[in-house]
């Protein structure tokens, strides 16, 4: 066997590590080597244009995509086979998204989660792999356990939906005025399963190659829900469905086309029998969207604009330009410059025919609100969430994300009222590739940079990295200072938006932000920068807002185990003169690690050989030969 699986995990998951997947993990591990190339590539680029500041910019017409053999311009000319669009994904008009599976809990209450999703009636459920699913302990296997239960209708599975689905209705009558399940036996068949894997950046913690190398977490991820659902799913009429995130470039997609179809071959599946979406969330990506398209050709469906992930990607992407400096995150919507701009060139993409006459799906952005707190908080929050849908709708969008079950009766009728089961087709002009557009894809426009705006990134991203170091990737969290307030509702965060809190400071500090307004509380003026100091004192007040918390925001254990590291980390990232490129990155080298020194260690080691190798840590460091693997 080609791979090697640590601990007793192959015995312990044989229901998840098969026989049958563990052949197929066998097969494609060679991959292994071409992924670790591609990131090595992407993070050269990344330095490349730091040290030179340069600009990303739109691929040469006549070229060849890297890794392919299709010409650029043909991409953009749909001069490629892509996929109709399969029956189980024409009616995609709410999208919910979550983990499979809880931190430290017994199946029988893991499982939970999944019945949530699939008695919510949206169109679709993404079980997410990657950003909101956390990944302490065995957590990635005990996704991949509940959702193969679930899609084979196992009796354990089968007792706990019937028991949320009577929780559920009794929340629906309390705020709906009704139920909201008549027969959840049946409510379960509705939702289309869908997967979201790890990105091509991020390695399992269980799993090396032979040679001993970390094996990319993508490779296993869609090997492991593939190869245990296929036979499931297609056998109750659905499709095998991927979101594939954080790819930057077509050659990166082709990789991912190159798995699937590899994948599929070894199942004896037809190419194209795996569907993805994929999440547009970085700023490179946007400057090739027909291509990336083009080379996952039959496996393509559709595109998700997915806000947070892609804010972060322009910042770290401008990182070098000293005049890009976002300003307050609460008002980088998706009508904001360069948000604007990102979105119309999807629905561009999207609405370009391939050579069959082929469209594709958008699938707009997230609704992040949860329908809890004061009757004017939630009423204030469901109408703005109802009048973002209605947006994206009338901008062109087949439907949009939720992050939380009960927001889909909220919002799901935006688009019932309308009746179409799609946008497919729906006029754009086609995509150009000019200076002006190159230049919209980083518009600034003016908007308040403040100390309010400061202490929200601050005391967010602190509290993120403490949820994810306690399991949990997807957290409901607000800013210390609106704790027990109940008209500012709870927002579900994830890992993206703590990694644009840490993204938009390091802007704040090394570019010199100017602030827009008064403030009293720290005598700062208007037109005072965002200074080392400032920041400093805004860290430690914010900080001890969270020491001092109910355990109902932050846990009364986190304030001695994982909340001190996610602060030296925040710190680490927030001060270093070379931008991490990945916070994810410093919290995953310290999953499972309570001791504040050994992080200090790991820490300083992972921005060690970030600055001396140019490399990124990215293996479990407690599954680890001698010398750590950087790739």
């Amino acid at each position: 066997m080609s791979i090697i699986i640590r601990d007793n995990l192959k015995e312990t998951y044989r229901d998840v590590y098969t026989a049958e997947a563990l052949s197929a993990l066998s097969a494609l591990a060679h991959f292994n080597k071409r992924i670790k190339a591609v990131m090595a590539t992407r993070l050269k680029r990344r330095t490349d244009r730091r040290q030179q500041h340069q600009r990303i910019t739109f691929l040469d017409p006549e070229s060849v995509i890297p890794g392919t053999s299709i010409r650029v311009q043909d991409a953009r000319d749909g001069k490629f086979e892509g996929s109709p669009i399969p029956a189980d994904l024409q009616r995609q008009w709410i999208q919910g998204t979550g983990p499979a599976a809880k931190p430290n809990a017994p199946v029988e209450n893991s499982i939970r989660n999944v019945a949530y999703a699939l008695l919510s009636g949206a169109d679709g459920w993404m079980f997410d792999g990657e950003d909101a699913l956390g990944q302490i302990t065995t957590m990635s296997l005990d996704n991949q356990r509940n959702l193969k239960l679930a899609i084979h209708k196992d009796p354990v599975f089968l007792k706990a939906a019937e028991q949320v689905a009577a929780e559920m209705n009794r929340w629906a009558v309390s705020f709906l005025g009704r139920e909201i399940i008549t027969d959840w036996g049946n409510q379960l068949n509705f939702t289309t399963k869908i997967f979201r894997a790890r990105g091509l950046h991020l390695d399992d913690r269980h799993i090396r190659d032979a040679e001993g190398t970390a094996l990319a977490a993508s490779i296993v991820d869609a090997t492991l829900y593939v190869v245990n659902n296929y036979q499931a799913l297609q056998q109750a009429g659905s499709s095998v469905v991927l979101y594939l995130p954080k790819i930057q470039t077509a050659e990166e997609a082709a990789v991912w086309n190159e798995l699937l179809t590899a994948l599929e071959n070894h199942l004896g599946l037809e190419t194209g029998t795996i569907k993805v979406y994929v999440l547009v969330e970085q700023l490179e990506a946007t400057h090739q969207l027909m291509e990336i398209r083009a080379v996952l050709g039959k496996h393509f469906v559709g595109y998700n604009t997915g806000r947070w992930d892609y804010i972060n990607s322009v910042s770290d992407a401008m990182a070098w330009d000293k005049t890009f400096i976002n300003p307050n995150i609460e008002a980088i919507t998706m009508t904001y410059g360069y948000m604007r701009n990102y979105e119309d060139r999807v629905r561009r993409a999207v609405n370009t025919p391939d050579l069959h006459g082929n469209f594709a799906l958008w699938q707009g952005g997230m609704e992040p609100n949860i329908p809890v707190g004061s009757e004017a908080g939630v009423s204030a929050s469901m109408q703005k969430a109802v009048a973002g849908a209605g947006r994206e709708q009338r901008e062109g969008a087949s439907g949009k994300w939720v992050a939380h079950w009960k927001m889909v009766h909220i919002v799901r009728p935006v688009w019932a009222e309308i009746g179409a089961a799609n946008q497919l087709g729906r006029a754009f002009p086609r995509l150009t590739y000019t200076q002006a557009d190159a230049d919209g894809l980083i518009l600034i426009e003016p908007a308040p940079t403040d100390i309010r705006g400061a202490r929200n990134l601050l005391s967010v991203a602190l509290q993120y990295g403490n949820a994810f170091g306690q399991g949990m990737q997807a957290a409901a969290l607000k800013p210390a200072d609106f704790f027990g307030n109940d008209d500012i509702l709870y927002l579900m965060e994830d890992m993206a938006t703590g990694e644009i809190r840490l993204s938009i400071l390091w802007e704040w500090l090394h570019k010199g932000a100017t602030l827009t307004e008064d403030d009293p509380e720290t005598g700062t003026k208007a037109g005072a920068v965002f200074s080392e100091e400032l920041y400093r004192k805004l860290l430690d007040e914010e900080y001890e807002k969270l020491l001092k918390a109910a355990s109902k925001d932050v846990y009364e254990n986190s304030k001695t185990t994982t909340l001190p590291i996610a602060l030296e980390i925040a710190n680490v990232y927030i001060l270093s003169e070379v931008k991490p490129p990945w916070f994810i990155d410093l919290l995953n080298i310290n999953l499972n690690n309570l001791d504040l020194a050994v992080a200090k260690n790991r820490i300083g080691l992972y921005m060690n050989t970030l600055k001396t190798e140019g490399k990124r840590i990215t293996e479990n460091l407690d599954f680890a030969p001698t010398n750590p693997v950087a790739s």
